[in-house]
């Protein structure tokens, strides 16, 4: 039987390819259209969380979440966006799905407060991307990434942050990064053979 990866709030390829590669039939998620990738459901994930995946990987949105947006959160209306942002958060962390993984940034305290602590910290640069961003994996039912680089090389850029304002820096952001997409795709794709058959 091939293994089910459903890749939510997720409309790039880079993810589902690595797990395709991977023997896995990998579809993407979001109420947004696809980027390309055939296998997409164009919908609220919260939709599709019973289809009978045997992997889920989530890109919640972290708008109301991340440190960088804490300096707004006295605001009683930013209070109640991180509130609701945080629900939507633990209802694809509690899916009926064996094996979870969330990603966002690093979250402030007060998103801290619904979500927990994360359980792994890693940098794209972990994994031969040559970029520097904060990346927070919550698991569930999965192991640590083993990275790849533990030392951050010369060049690494930090290009995403510092692109200026514009229609498409916010899902420029949001792009899975090849590298860890793989890694990914390649230790916990092959990590789950005594649970899935492959």
């Amino acid at each position: 039987m091939i293994p089910r990866l459903i890749n939510g709030c997720a409309k790039s390829a880079a993810l589902v390819e690595a797990f395709e590669a991977q023997g896995w039939d990998a579809w993407t998620c979001d109420i947004l259209p696809s980027e390309g990738w055939h296998k997409h459901i164009q919908d609220d994930v919260l939709n599709h969380l019973n289809d009978g995946w045997d992997m889920g990987i989530f890109h919640p949105d972290c708008t109301h979440i991340a440190n960088s947006g804490v300096r707004w959160y006295h605001e009683r209306q930013q209070q109640e966006l991180t509130k609701r942002a945080c629900e939507f958060f633990n209802k694809l962390r509690n899916a009926p799905i064996l094996l979870i993984c969330l990603e966002n940034p690093i979250p402030h305290k007060y998103a801290k407060e619904y979500v927990g602590e994360y359980d792994q910290l890693i940098q794209p640069w972990n994994f031969r991307d040559m970029e520097t961003k904060a990346i927070c994996l919550w698991l569930k039912g999965l192991p640590l990434l083993i990275k790849e680089i533990t030392v951050k090389p010369e060049g690494v850029k930090q290009s995403v942050w510092r692109e200026p304002p514009s229609p498409d820096r916010k899902a420029n952001r949001s792009k899975n990064f090849k590298g860890v997409s793989r890694a990914m795709a390649e230790q916990w794709g092959n990590s789950v053979e005594g649970d899935i058959e492959l």
